[in-house]
């Protein structure tokens, strides 16, 4: 690892938690044997991963329970048994998925009842050996006749019961964020966000700015296609069991889109002396309603790519108008490419 970079900071949304803008994501050390899967890995680096994050100054950590079935959760409560109590991160997790014991390989169910979610949030407690839950959202719209604001006022009651410090939701639309407002509402949204998947920009991201709603964006590296090193033989070699295999933006004809865009994110990455990686995820810090960003690694080198982005690296408006530019004449992805009028945002430390 190289010397740690400062990182900047801002409040998440209405909560008393101050975050860095980028986050430790534990989604790909869940590792193989289950239906979202990124295939073998050394556990003990993805543990040493972890706490090489927190060394250089990231505070906090996004897991869930279905990654991994459980076995991310583990491997993150393992990470902070290793770090001093006044240095810990925060942890954010998520519940909703419900998977079959007896067939991990199969799609978990998105679940919503009260009841389940009660017993998920002690087993999460118990993996990540913590006593409370910084951040705990649900992961999908359930799909078993609970409506959302059902599950919504279940998290504010566990919250009330001191066992999660903040309620958040990911994968919400609008309407379903007006529905949980109903509720009590929510602290924190986490939808996708990616110069490919660029969706949250036309309606979530100025619908949560505008409500201090705070905004953790997921895989703004797109899985990894976007860290500069991918490749058409990277997608070949990729193992059976890592879901990125069959999915349509890591193979033909997307693929092809989005290498391209990756070569035009490199003279801006040269002009600031940075990575492809710290570029990508910088461009989504760009918008406003955009609080941080979850990074993954399963390795402790693989976090100084993306580390600039929460610190020195931050993208003008010239490096900006020529992504977006890049985006149209490429045609990549879905959503805008160019933010549109200043909406209010959290102020940064």
């Amino acid at each position: 690892m190289t010397a740690p970079a400062t990182l900047r900071t801002t409040r998440l949304g209405l909560t008393d938690m101050s975050i860095t803008r980028v986050g430790f994501g534990a989604w790909a050390i869940g590792g193989a044997d289950w239906a979202f899967g990124w295939g073998r890995q050394d556990d003990d680096e993805a543990v040493e991963a972890i706490r090489a994050a927190v060394r250089s100054g990231v505070n906090w950590v996004d897991t869930a329970a279905v990654y991994g079935l459980g076995h991310s959760e583990e491997l993150v409560g393992r990470a902070l048994a290793g770090i001093p109590g006044e240095q810990r991160p925060y942890v954010f997790t998520k519940c909703g998925l419900v998977w079959d014991e007896s067939d991990p390989t199969r799609p978990p169910l998105r679940v919503g009842a009260p009841a389940s979610i009660r017993a998920e949030v002690d087993a999460s407690l118990r993996r990540l050996g913590v006593e409370r839950i910084d951040l705990y959202q649900l992961h999908w719209p359930p799909q078993d006749g609970t409506p959302i604001a059902e599950v919504v006022g279940a998290l504010h009651e566990l919250r009330a019961a001191g066992k999660i410090r903040a309620v958040g939701a990911s994968n919400l639309s609008v309407a379903q964020l007006e529905e949980a407002a109903t509720a009590g509402g929510v602290d924190v949204l986490q939808p996708p966000f990616s110069l490919v998947n660029r969706l949250a920009a036309a309606d979530l991201l100025p619908y949560c700015a505008i409500r201090d709603i705070g905004v953790i964006v997921y895989s703004p590296m797109q899985s990894g296609l976007l860290t500069g090193g991918w490749s058409v033989q990277r997608t070949r070699a990729l193992a059976e069991d890592d879901w990125r295999r069959t999915a349509a933006e890591f193979n033909p004809p997307a693929l092809e889109r989005n290498l391209a865009l990756v070569d035009a994110l490199r003279p801006i990455a040269a002009r600031h002396g940075t990575t492809v990686a710290a570029v990508a995820v910088a461009w989504t810090l760009a918008f406003d309603g955009v609080t941080a960003a979850i990074v993954g690694a399963r390795r402790p080198d693989q976090i100084d790519a993306w580390l600039p982005a929460g610190g020195e690296v931050v993208l003008t408006d010239l490096d900006l108008d020529e992504i977006g530019v890049a985006v149209e004449r490429l045609d990549v992805g879905a959503g805008p490419s160019r933010q549109g009028p200043a909406l209010p945002g959290s102020a940064l430390v």
